[in-house]
């Protein structure tokens, strides 16, 4: 009888050893990560054919994102990583279909060539309207990119050019004054004389045309009688 006590005994502290010893295990196994809300991740290459991946899960009353990225060369490529956060819930179209909201930020996304060198804050199509609140804003990456500061553009400055020594002022020579020509004793100075040119003479017709009388006299009567004849040949006229 002692026996079979002393066998249960040992049968009983065997388990509770072993019940401890698996609880401590599981205690020592780290946490992962909180899992996709999805199971398949959407996936997508970059401009310069970098291989990433887009997995979505929650954080609170916030919705994260993890873009990962692996460059296409296998020995030599590059990895690099961003979280983005945000309220897309806000939005009643992405509750209809969240899946698809983030396919139209993998569009803006492909067409970097850094997946992490984008937008601070993405605005798909679907929810372009709501406020940055419901918007997947940036929140970190791995490695930290540096935006390089603008750099200040250096002047060109145009070569110095020796200045030219003036030339010394030279006095100029002074002219002897001409001594005025002193006309000839009793004469004095001859002065040109100009002679006016005619002016053309512009005839211009008579005031009253030549009634036929005085051109009969003229015609026929000598120049002492034309006076006559007009006066008779006007009276013919009349």
């Amino acid at each position: 009888m002692r026996a079979r006590m002393r066998v249960l005994l040992l049968l009983l502290a065997a388990t509770v050893s072993v019940s401890n010893a698996q609880t401590s295990n599981d205690s020592k196994q780290p946490q992962h990560q909180p899992r996709s809300i999805w199971d398949d991740p959407i996936r997508f290459n970059t401009k310069n054919k970098d291989s990433c991946t887009m997995v979505v899960s929650g954080a609170g009353n916030y919705t994260r994102l993890r873009v990962s990225c692996k460059g296409p060369s296998q020995t030599t490529g590059r990895s690099y990583y961003c979280d983005f956060q945000g309220k897309p819930g806000q939005c009643r179209a992405y509750n209809q279909n969240p899946r698809h909201y983030f396919t139209q930020m993998m569009w803006e996304l492909r067409k970097l060539k850094n997946a992490c060198q984008g937008p601070k804050i993405y605005r798909p199509h679907m929810c372009r309207k709501c406020p940055d609140e419901a918007q997947m804003t940036f929140l970190t990456s791995w490695p930290k990119t540096t935006t390089p500061k603008n750099k200040p553009v250096p002047e060109i400055r145009k070569p110095m050019v020796p200045a030219q020594p003036k030339p010394a002022a030279t006095s100029k020579p002074v002219k002897p004054q001409s001594q005025p020509v002193k006309p000839p004793s009793g004469k004095g100075p001859q002065t040109r004389k100009t002679t006016p040119k005619p002016g053309k003479t512009i005839t211009r017709p008579t005031e009253q045309p030549v009634n036929r009388a005085s051109r009969l006299a003229s015609e026929y009567c000598w120049k002492s009688f034309q006076g006559i004849c007009n006066y008779v040949f006007g009276w013919f006229q009349e």
